[in-house]
């Protein structure tokens, strides 16, 4: 497991690279151009300054998260191939750079919904909420105001420039049904895969959040089946998922251990958190610790580590602690205690691992005497 922290660039994040390199066993950042709008083609330039900073802390930057698809490539509409062509130009210059796993997500207009980004739970920290009826019963744009425009960060996938046209957007997905989105997904993938596999950079999709549809926009990475069509589509390695825990965790059903068992070698890049589900569908995002959500992180770590997972991971939203102002979900207090969290398991599953190989030579021994 190779552990990374996502960080969002100079002057839109208030953690300095100097701190999350004191994080033990951190090797890389997990970043993206955020001021870019989806479609565009990234500047070379803009790649090589994330680099030169990166470097300057022996930090790699081998994840990106994300290169936002367009809306047309979801909608499958006729511009779409120009976006897509952007894409391939910004895949080739991203591995030129040496970036190894690329995050993407499908989801129409919303990447991700929560009501209330500052929910108080009852230790005093505050996290990222979801209200199921509030959703059912609210004006998108309403949420859009509360989210989008924050004056101090900017939120992804909640970008003002892009959903001041919430309604022409909600319009054209009017008629698109989820069989329409997989076929614009395939598409997708169809001209974008042959590019990643030759530039060796893995792409990685995630899981919609939460895993079901939201102002009846149509949702298709929800669950097991749905990541298992997705990785048919086109059978490469490198056509991947970005397993993450707290997306398909907010529905019950979903059991984040067998996937992992069954989809161990097409996921290049793990988000692991924990959520709290109530009877009434609301959800709160809280600590990594297992006992304090409704997850079993420490089943979904012994998953990677008994499947020999090597591929990247990083905690992934954290409370917000310690009187920290911070973006909201991505503190750098709550992160560094999921990482150590997440650290502590490994490294006592390896200890045990160690402990049985030990004991295993010693009866060998025996026996030979």
């Amino acid at each position: 497991m190779r552990m990374v922290f996502r960080w969002y660039c100079e002057g839109n994040d208030r953690i300095p690279l100097r701190h999350i390199k004191q994080i033990p066993g951190v090797e890389g950042i997990v970043w993206a151009l955020h001021d870019l709008a989806a479609g565009e083609e990234w500047p070379m330039e803009r790649i090589l300054e994330v680099k030169e900073q990166a470097d300057r802390y022996g930090l790699n930057i081998e994840v990106v998260e994300s290169v936002n698809v367009h809306e047309d490539i979801k909608l499958g509409l006729p511009s779409r191939d120009q976006y897509i062509e952007n894409y391939k130009r910004t895949i080739e210059k991203l591995a030129k750079a040496g970036v190894k796993v690329i995050c993407y997500n499908f989801m129409p207009v919303f990447d991700w919904t929560r009501t209330e980004l500052f929910k108080e739970l009852e230790d005093g920290s505050t996290a990222l909420f979801f209200e199921k009826a509030k959703v059912e019963n609210m004006d998108p744009m309403e949420l859009v105001k509360k989210i989008a425009w924050n004056p101090d960060f900017s939120m992804p996938g909640w970008e003002p420039e892009r959903l001041k046209h919430l309604s022409r957007l909600f319009a054209a997905y009017k008629n698109v049904s989820e069989e329409d989105l997989w076929h614009n997904l395939q598409y997708f993938l169809e001209q974008i895969i042959p590019i990643a596999e030759s530039n060796n950079i893995k792409m990685a999709i995630h899981p919609d959040d939460p895993p079901w549809s939201i102002f009846g926009l149509p949702r298709i990475i929800t669950n097991r089946e749905g990541i298992r069509r997705l990785l048919s589509l086109l059978d490469s390695p490198f056509n991947g998922v970005t397993l993450c825990s707290g997306s398909l965790g907010a529905n019950p059903d979903n059991n984040i251990v067998d996937m992992i068992n069954e989809f161990s070698e097409r996921i290049p890049f793990a988000h692991i958190r924990n959520v709290r589900i109530y009877e009434n569908g609301d959800f709160i995002e809280t600590s990594h610790r297992t006992s304090d959500g409704s997850v079993d992180i420490c089943g979904i770590v012994k998953a990677y580590h008994d499947n020999g997972f090597t591929g990247y991971a990083r905690p992934d939203h954290g409370r917000h602690i310690f009187d920290e102002e911070c973006r909201p979900g991505y503190g750098l207090y709550d992160r560094a205690l999921g990482i150590m969290y997440l650290w502590g398991i490994w490294d006592a599953l390896e200890r045990a691992g160690m402990h049985e190989q030990e004991q295993s030579g010693r009866k060998k021994d025996v026996r030979h005497e």
